[in-house]
This record gives structure tokens, C-alpha cells and sequence, in this order.
């Protein structure tokens, strides 16, 4: 935690002095000496004496296990940031994102993120963890356990792993080159991420939202082909792709939201999952223009291709 004396900004000198003066007429008056401490003015006055001057709180850069390097200029790593919230972004079962600016007081640095807050255990609902998580271990029995029972201990922890499993994918595939946010820090179940859109905090449209052209839809197909390409590199695929967790910001095409990516060769139901992905993407370009001569029918085989595996039975031209 940052020491908030380092900052003498008047707004905050102002409200001190506004404390002291009341603690002063207090003491007058013969109030109790414990209303005379300041925390517990600044607590009554919805004040965290401990907190930055501005913002919601400090950033929590420290502390936090970051993103690969090399890092990004953009990213914010100076011990003075302060974290402010900025709204909600999409909410969800298993999580919800917020827009959250770190910025560095009385210097104009700033930048937006992405925080995925992974829901407290009476509050979320892992619905299709079970397939997902085969080939996932633990090294306690006794918090597998609790996992497959799902006790509130083990709804903690897998919350845990999700974050802790998507941070690692996206590290991973970033520094690989491809499409994914950068993944700027992990701390417990919060994920910060880099924020897709522009800089006045408006969101990049999902692929579901557009209605690309012949020209942008087959530059899309070809985006998508590269980055599950990429993912087979590393044996991988998302295992739950679909338009809606595609983002298309300045025509390029990011993949989000990989807390279930599943290792194709180590998960029994890898094989199916990555045909699922593969036939989702398929159908929603086809049916939206994208000529079968283009490569959608192959796609499964070209990724198999890539994972070493063989051809998948029963391939279709669409």
C-alpha cells in the first residue's frame, strides 16, 4: 500500500483541516475523546484515511503477478497510480468485467482496463466447469475434492483457477503473437486486461454485432484462421468460441474471454471441443456470405493438421 503522505494535493489539505476543525468544536463541547481520533472521522465521512487523495484506490500493480515481458509501454507500473472505476462493462455468470482508468496523479499518464472480477462463491455459478477442467490437476487431493464437490472452499478455488488459467493462456499466446488482450496483471481472482476499444472507454463491438462486407468478412475468416492456427501451435483451443467473444476493433480481430481454453491433447473431450469451436465459426461465416471455396469446410483438418493429429472423420464442405 502506498503511503498517502507522498501526495499534498489542497483538496486533501482542505478536507483535514475541515476534520481538525471539527475535532476541535468537539473537544469544546465535551464530545467522547474517541470521536476526537481522525480515522474515525474520515471513516464516518465515507473517507479511507489510507486511500489515495483521488480515485477509488491504489493501484495494486504491487503485489500482483504481471504480464509477460517485454512489457508494454502503455502499462502503467509507477508506485503513485490510482485505480478509478469507470463503470461496468458486461456482467456474466462466472464474472463480471469492469472499465477501470489507472492514471498517475498530476501527470496526465493514464490508460483503460479491462478488470474480470471472477463472482464470490454464493454469488457465481460454474456451469460448465466439469469438461473443461479434466486434464487440469491440483497438486492436494483434498482441494480436488472440494472442487468436484463443489463446497464453498471449492468454488473459491475455482474461481482461482479460472483466472489463474485464463492469465496464463493469455501470456502465453500473446507473447506467441497471437490476437488476445495483453494480460496486465493477475491478483486472486481479479484478471486486469488491456482494454479493446477507444480511448473514451467505448468497447469494441463483438463480431456478432457486425455485418461485414464481402472484402472485411473474408479479412475476418482469414484474422480467425491465423489465431486458432495459433492456438493449435501451443495445443490448444478456446472451448467456447463463438461471434460473441470475438472482438473487431480498427478491423482487427482479438479473441477474449479463455478462462475454459482446453489443452486439445491432455482433455479427453479436447478433440470435441475443438471441433465445436471450429464448426461455430464455420456456420456463422458461411451464413453470413463467406463462400464454402474459401476454406471453412477444411478448417477442422487444417487445425488437426496443426496439432498432429489426423484428419477429422467425416469432413464436410460446409
Amino acid at each position: 500500500m502506498r503511503d498517502p503522505e507522498q501526495f499534498t494535493e489542497p483538496s486533501r489539505k482542505r478536507r483535514r483541516r475541515r476534520f481538525d476543525d471539527e475535532i476541535e468544536t468537539r473537544a469544546r463541547r465535551g464530545a467522547h475523546t474517541e470521536l476526537t481520533d481522525i480515522s474515525a472521522l474520515d471513516e464516518r465521512h465515507g473517507i479511507d484515511p489510507d486511500g489515495p487523495p483521488e480515485g477509488d484506490r491504489w493501484s495494486t500493480w504491487d503485489g500482483a503477478e504481471h504480464g509477460p515481458e517485454p512489457i508494454p509501454a502503455w502499462v502503467i507500473t509507477e508506485h503513485a497510480a490510482v485505480d478509478t472505476e469507470l463503470g461496468v462493462l458486461k456482467t456474466g455468470k462466472e464474472a463480471d468485467v469492469h472499465l477501470v482508468e489507472r492514471a498517475v496523479p498530476g501527470i496526465g499518464r493514464r490508460t483503460l482496463l479491462a478488470a474480470k472480477r471472477y463472482r464470490s462463491a454464493e454469488h457465481r455459478l460454474f456451469h460448465r466447469d466439469a469438461g473443461y477442467l479434466e486434464g487440469r490437476r491440483v497438486r492436494r487431493s483434498r482441494e480436488m475434492r472440494a472442487m468436484a464437490n463443489r463446497t464453498g472452499f471449492g468454488r473459491d478455488l475455482l474461481a482461482g483457477q479460472w483466472a489463474g488459467a485464463e492469465f496464463a493462456a493469455l501470456g502465453r499466446l500473446w507473447s506467441a503473437g497471437v490476437a488476445v488482450p495483453y494480460p496486465v496483471q493477475v491478483d486472486g481472482t481479479e484478471l486486469l486486461l488491456e482494454f479493446i476499444g477507444t480511448d473514451d472507454g467505448t468497447a469494441a463491438p463483438r463480431l456478432a454485432q457486425l455485418r461485414p462486407d464481402p472484402p472485411q468478412l473474408c479479412d475476418l475468416w482469414h484474422q480467425l484462421v491465423d489465431a486458432l492456427l495459433g492456438l493449435a501451435r501451443h495445443g490448444l483451443t478456446h472451448g467456447d468460441l463463438s461471434a460473441y467473444n470475438l472482438l473487431v476493433h480498427d478491423g482487427r480481430l482479438v479473441l477474449i474471454d479463455l478462462p475454459q481454453v482446453v489443452d486439445v491433447i491432455g482433455n479427453p473431450q479436447g478433440p470435441a471441443f475443438l471441433a465445436r469451436d471450429a464448426q461455430r465459426m464455420a456456420e456463422w461465416f458461411i451464413a453470413h456470405g463467406l463462400s464454402a471455396d474459401a476454406g471453412p469446410g477444411t478448417l477442422l483438418d487444417d487445425l488437426h493438421a496443426e496439432l498432429g493429429m489426423p484428419p477429422a472423420a467425416g469432413t464436410s464442405d460446409g
